[in-house]
């Protein structure tokens, strides 16, 4: 039986397009934060680490962890995630990273990269009309890598480019969207899909 999957959100920025704090951000009724970690542990991910920033939060059923870097980027909350999995008792065999501002992305995904995980997948992603995205698997043996290539914004890109050749994409389209949402506009567009998706 294979070690479980964890999953990781990233909640630490400021949305300063927004005018607050992505995390707080509210979706049709429920904060940001609280849709992407309900939706890794949806997905079969556990435990959930939830790594925040320019505002404090709670997450109940998560681990909550504060970035005090998050002005530098993703790069680095990224990092404290891997991290944070690391000094947990047990051993997470692989790690699902996602973005709280993406709330159309839906938990079929998470659990598509974690059944390619179970198939053999070191590193499976999110594909939408074969381009790739959100989320991102990743197994423990890569975490050091990625580690020192997590810098500034980058994430978990750098380390994605230099080893294509190890990408499994798996297609996601029928299950939602990575739309970010980065400004009102977005907010009330991804509102409208997400009031329209729970009402279908």
């Amino acid at each position: 039986m294979q070690p479980p999957v964890a999953g990781i959100l990233l909640a630490a920025g400021e949305g300063s397009r927004l005018g607050q704090p992505k995390a707080l951000v509210e979706v049709a009724g429920q904060r940001l934060v609280d849709r992407g970690s309900r939706m890794l542990r949806d997905g079969g991910a556990a435990p959930i680490v939830v790594i925040t920033g320019a505002a404090p939060v709670d997450v109940p059923g998560a681990l909550v962890v504060h970035n005090p870097a998050w002005p530098s980027g993703m790069g680095s909350s990224l990092a404290l995630g891997l991290s944070a999995l690391r000094s947990l008792p047990g051993e997470c065999g692989a790690a699902v990273l996602a973005l709280a501002d993406q709330p159309l992305v839906g938990s079929e995904s998470v659990r598509r990269l974690i059944a390619a995980r179970v198939a053999g997948a070191s590193i499976a992603v999110a594909a939408y009309d074969g381009r790739p995205r959100n989320p991102v698997l990743i197994a423990r043996e890569h975490w050091t890598e990625v580690l020192t290539l997590a810098k500034g914004d980058a994430g978990a890109r750098p380390f994605l480019r230099a080893h294509p050749d190890l990408v499994t994409l798996i297609e996601c389209g029928d299950t939602g969207s990575p739309d970010d949402i980065d400004t009102p506009e977005d907010l009330a567009r991804v509102t409208q899909a997400l009031l329209h998706r729970d009402q279908s």
